[in-house]
């Protein structure tokens, strides 16, 4: 066990933490929540960055690494769809999660090629990532308010985040495209 993985396990710990926070009617929830998702956004960062200063990747945290971020940001999407119970929330959440599940299956199909390379994490991916916990921090932080200028900015990122997440499935496919194809006979 190195730092990074535990990180990592530290990470996926705080989802049910998350998800009880969410649910308490205590009076600061919508900042609970927010620092919770906050402190995972930063382990996230901080694994990444410790595994390569540090020379320690392993095939544990190869692994657990990207399903601790997809279930962290899926989990958190599917509570503010029920907190904000609108289809214009639902719609780019619908997206993201949809793309997460999309990538990750190409994944585990370019690895089964033995071309996961192909579709490695890219700067477009990274850039994805930071939309998405940006504005998922902030919709979490400003949950009780539907108007005003913070309203609007949330949905603004959400929507740029949906965006990001779009075009880096894209860029994903396009990659993958070759082998994808059926083989001419």
């Amino acid at each position: 066990m190195n730092i990074p993985n535990l990180l990592t396990l530290f990470r996926i710990f705080l989802i049910p933490v998350f998800v009880v926070l969410f649910y308490l009617p205590l009076e600061y929830r919508a900042f609970y929540t927010a620092l919770v998702f906050s402190i995972a956004g930063i382990t996230d960062w901080a694994d990444g960055y410790f595994a390569r200063k540090l020379g320690q990747f392993t095939p544990l945290g190869a692994f657990l690494d990207p399903v601790a971020d997809k279930l962290m940001v899926a989990i958190a999407l599917a509570l503010l769809i029920e907190a904000y119970d609108a289809w214009w929330f639902t719609l780019p959440a619908v997206v993201i999660i949809g793309r997460e599940i999309v990538i990750s299956a190409l994944r585990e199909w370019m690895a089964e090629l033995g071309k996961r390379t192909s579709v490695a994490v890219s700067y477009i991916g990274k850039l994805k990532t930071t939309a998405q916990i940006i504005a998922i921090i902030g919709l979490l932080l400003f949950q009780d308010s539907r108007d005003g200028v913070l309203y609007t900015i949330n949905m603004i990122a959400l929507y740029v985040a949906a965006l990001l997440t779009l075009w880096s499935m894209i860029v994903y496919l396009r990659a993958a495209w070759p082998d994808l194809r059926p083989e001419k006979p």
